[in-house]
Formats: structure tokens, sequence, C-alpha cells
């Protein structure tokens, strides 16, 4: 016995809470069948499946995933089953199996996501949505839905108005330049939280081949080498959020969480939750090892709940941040 006390590692899920902080982030965990096997499901805070799109994709061609110095790039281009098999085949097992799931939804139009919200408020083993609005492709009107705060506020506000008993997290792009912006309006149209950070847009070449490395040409880049763009996002959102320029909501933090010091620092900058992604690939053990080490971490620094250090990092900075 160490005679330390055992931390609380419940967390905020929209306005409700889950047993604590760490899920998946969409599309590196797929729907949950091939992590099973490595990772009891149901001992997940939350998991958030693959992007589900109205109809289902192959997506695009090879190569679509390349490795890259610290990280990881893709350009996977919507490989789905479509809603109706997500119900037919996919929620049905997670529900079985009591896995809080959150589920992400994309398309190309406004309409997508109302008609995808709307198929899947009520039912079981749903316990949230999150808005993939900066996917490549997703985009209405030619307009990246997350580079735009009118346009972001639009799509909210619609799946809200067809499911509002259900969290709704928007997931936002962290190479628009206007983070803080989109945060501020997908929480005024009634966003219950938000996701941070997808994957930077970026690109590798093959020089043998002299061509790039993806068959789609640029991909999302993910990994340690988006971890530090990742913090000063959520570090920016957190800080809009106590400065009172938007309300308050809880920030799911993602970008190459590898370890429960990641986690940590992700929380100490102003996350309330972590999603582990492309980690996954190499270690599909790592959701339940970063939390063991996420525990470990927050009970040598003597902390006795995880929300206690949520922001922590915003009380000792004295310079000012801002967007530029």
């Amino acid at each position: 016995m160490t005679g330390r006390q055992e931390v609380d590692l419940t967390a905020p899920l929209g306005g409700g809470t889950v047993p604590n902080p760490l899920s998946t982030a969409a599309g590196c965990a797929g729907f949950g069948r091939e992590l099973a096997r490595f990772t009891p499901l149901d001992q997940l805070g939350t998991l958030t499946t693959r992007t589900v799109l109205p109809r289902a994709g192959a997506g695009a061609p090879g190569p679509r995933v390349v490795p890259v110095p610290a990280g990881v790039l893709n350009a996977i281009g919507g490989q789905n089953p479509g809603v109706e098999g997500f119900l037919r085949r996919e929620l049905p097992w997670l529900a079985e199996r009591g896995v809080r799931t959150v589920v992400s939804i994309g398309g190309h139009r406004l309409e997508d996501f109302a008609e995808l919200a709307a198929r899947l408020a009520g039912r079981d083993g749903v316990r949230g949505l999150e808005l993939n609005l900066s996917a490549p492709g997703a985009a209405d009107r030619g307009v990246l839905f997350a580079a735009n705060p009118a346009v972001s506020y639009d799509v909210v506000a619609a799946v809200k108005a067809v499911a509002p008993g259900l969290p709704v997290y928007a997931k936002l792009a962290p190479d628009t330049g206007t983070v803080t912006e989109v945060a501020a309006a997908c929480v005024a149209a009634g966003a219950d939280g938000l996701s941070m950070v997808n994957t930077a847009r970026a690109m590798a070449i093959d020089l043998d081949a002299r061509r790039p490395a993806l068959a789609a040409g640029a991909g999302g880049l993910s990994g340690p080498a988006l971890r530090p763009i990742a913090v000063h996002c959520v570090f920016q959102v957190h800080a809009a959020m106590r400065a009172g320029r938007m309300p308050a909501v809880p920030i799911l933090a993602m970008g190459g969480v590898r370890t429960g010091r990641d986690a940590l620092e992700f929380t100490l900058a102003g996350a309330s939750g972590v999603a582990v992604g492309s980690e996954l690939l190499r270690d599909p053990t790592a959701p339940l090892r970063i939390l063991d080490e996420l525990r470990a971490e927050l009970t040598t620094r003597g902390f006795a709940a995880y929300t206690d250090a949520v922001g922590l990092a915003h009380r000792t900075t004295t310079t000012k941040d801002s967007d530029d």
C-alpha cells in the first residue's frame, strides 16, 4: 500500500460524465472490431468511430497511408459502410458490448450532417456525435466547413435541431488560421464540446517515382509532429473560454498522443478528454496503457481528480496568447 488516494478519473462528456478521459480518434480504431482483440472497449471513456457518411464508399486509391518523420500521412478518402451499413452491422455490435460510442459523421453538404444526426439520435449505444467539419472533402459550396465560422455554425445548428438531446462535438482543423473564431461559432450554435484537432494538410514526395507519395497528393498529418500544434490550438480555445469570449465547454484533445505525459500536457492546456489516434497503428494496447500512465502522472503530482488538472497551465501564464 502506498497510502496515496486513488485518482478520480471521471471526465465530462457534453453535460454528463464518463468513467475516464480516454477515447479513440476517429478513423484509427475503425468501428472497434480489430481493436477489441487488444483493448476491452468498455473500459475506454468513449470510442469514437470512423467517420460515417450517408452512403457507403470504397475510399481513395492506394497508397493511402505513408510514414513520415515523427508521424503518418493519410488520405483514406471516405472509406465507410454508409449509415445503413453502420446501423445494421456496426452499432449493434458496439451496443452489445456496452461501448460508450461517439459516432463521427461527415458529408459534403450541410444536409448530410442533419440527415445522419436524425438517423442516429435515440439509437441504443450512441453517447454522442462528432461532426467531422475538417476532413478533406467536407465542404459546402466549395468552402471547408472548419475554415468558415458561419458555415460551421450552420452545420452545428442543423444537427442540434434534429438531435437536441445528444451531446454534439465539433471537430476542428489546426491549419485554418481561425480556430478560435470557428470554435466560438460552433459553441454559439449549440455544440456541447469541441474535438481538437484533426490532421494538418501535408505532403511527402516519393523520390524514385518523382511524384507525391500518396495517390491523392496531399493528405492529413498525424502523430507526434502534430502534437505541439494541437496543444497550441487547445490552449488558445481554452484561453478564450477563460476570458469569457465563448461559453466553456469540454474539449476532447487529439494529435500525437503516445504516453500519459502527452495526455497530461493536453489536459494542462485545457482539454478535459484525450483521444489516441495514430499510436494505435503501432500499439493497439495504447489506450489503457496511456490511461495507466496518466493516472500515475496525476498521482505523482498530488492530484485527487483528473478534472483538477484541466487548464492549470493558464494559471501560470503571463504572456498574452493570440491566434497569430
